[in-house]
């Protein structure tokens, strides 16, 4: 299966332009076989944590709103991984990622660690894998990737990748988080023996700066394809749908 990563320019918050620009990647999917396209985290409005009012680009996924936001991304063969904030009934406030398949929501994943030290959104409590086109894999949101546990428990339901939407967007004297993404990818990609897609933004806004770590590993941890720094780019890889075998740890199976 041949699967993208689209590293997203770094839009201003509150800015829903990303749609316009992930519409126009899903047209050339389409046209080159890619099955699955990844975006970053909260590429649309950006994350909730800068942002004065989140309720004013935060999207409520009962109601159909998300949906009708998503409509022009419709494809009948580009599934899109979509990053948002999410508003659910109650008025909780979610980082999501939603899969967007043949027009509709086949599922959402929402970030299990939402920040290092605090943050406006709650924390997802479940670890879901969705099946596209053969292909059973799950969804890491940026921080979420420095949690092992979370990753073993999707391998252990099968997933043979992990797409993880990422939002590096940080003040410029913490920015520089590249190389420490990549370590973070490959060693989830050699311990879980999966894929692993990561599609972060990239570019400069106001005070915030991303130097982009997207990039793609496969399941022995070669670094299949990282993209330019600081620069809107796609990455493409054909993956294997297929779980590798994963060998059991050394004390299964004996006995003291």
């Amino acid at each position: 299966m041949k699967v993208a990563a689209y590293q997203v320019p770094l839009l201003q918050v509150g800015s829903m332009e990303a749609i316009d620009l992930i519409r126009e990647h899903v047209a050339w999917c389409e046209a080159e076989g890619v099955e699955i396209l990844c975006c970053p985290e909260a590429v649309l409005g950006g994350l909730a944590d800068y942002a004065t009012s989140p309720e004013d680009f935060a999207l409520d996924m009962e109601s159909g709103q998300f949906a009708e936001v998503l409509a022009s991304l419709a494809s009948d063969t580009v599934t899109t991984i979509v990053g948002f904030t999410e508003v659910s009934g109650e008025g909780a406030i979610y980082n999501s990622a939603a899969v967007f398949h043949q027009g509709a929501v086949a599922g959402v994943y929402r970030k299990r660690h939402p920040a290092i030290n605090r943050s406006v959104y709650q924390a997802g409590d479940e670890s879901p894998v969705f099946t596209i086109g053969g292909l059973t894999f799950g969804i890491l949101i940026c921080n979420d990737s420095n949690f092992p546990e979370l990753a073993e428990s999707m391998a252990a339901q099968g997933a043979a990748a992990l797409f993880i939407p990422t939002n590096n967007g940080l003040p410029p004297e913490k920015a520089d988080v590249v190389a420490q993404a990549r370590n973070v990818d490959v060693a989830l990609a050699t311990a879980n023996r999966v894929w692993v897609i990561r599609a972060d933004v990239a570019g400069r806004d106001g005070g915030r700066v991303s130097y982009g770590s997207s990039g793609i590993i496969d399941p022995e941890g070669r670094i299949l394809s990282t993209a330019r720094r600081l620069a809107e780019d796609l990455l493409v890889a054909d993956i294997d749908i297929a779980p590798v075998h994963r060998p059991c740890p050394p004390n299964v199976g004996r006995h003291a």
